[in-house]
């Protein structure tokens, strides 16, 4: 059984400047708690990912990347405000926020990362493996949001 889930996907942001199509494998969602993601999004970031070639923007006119860092980007719309995308600078794959997919997704979360950046409002207490700076499982690359 393969770690990875075939399916066909799409979704974009609240008022539809972004509109896009996953055509291949989306990875399981994976909860990031550091700071840069928290900031972007209000809370933590939960996040699916494809091969970027998978990727296929139908409406894009509302997209804007911000570079968040020397590693990595951040997509969203200038629009609506809705975070997206995420993309490492040296990497061939694109993280999805899943909130933006539209259901049924097909996905399920498999760990945390970066829990010790966690802020202190919650709890992590669904019972998946947690994970602080290294040593966590990879689908992409060692950097993924």
């Amino acid at each position: 059984m393969s770690t990875q889930q075939t399916i066909n996907g799409a979704g974009g942001c609240l008022c539809g400047a972004v509109q896009y199509e996953v055509h291949g494998e989306l990875r399981p969602i994976i909860c990031c708690h550091c700071e840069q993601c928290r900031k972007i999004s209000g809370h933590y970031v939960a996040a699916t990912a494809c091969k970027t070639e998978s990727l296929n923007l139908i409406v894009e006119h509302g997209l804007h990347w911000y570079q968040s860092s020397p590693e990595a980007r951040r997509g969203h719309c200038k629009e609506c405000g809705s975070s997206l995308f995420w993309e490492p600078t040296d990497g061939d794959y694109t993280s999805i926020l899943a909130g933006t997919l539209t259901r049924p997704t097909g996905l399920k979360i498999s760990h945390h990362i970066h829990v010790h950046m966690a802020s202190d409002y919650y709890s992590i207490d669904d019972g998946l493996p947690q994970y602080e700076e290294e040593g966590y499982p990879s689908y992409y690359s060692e950097k993924t949001a």
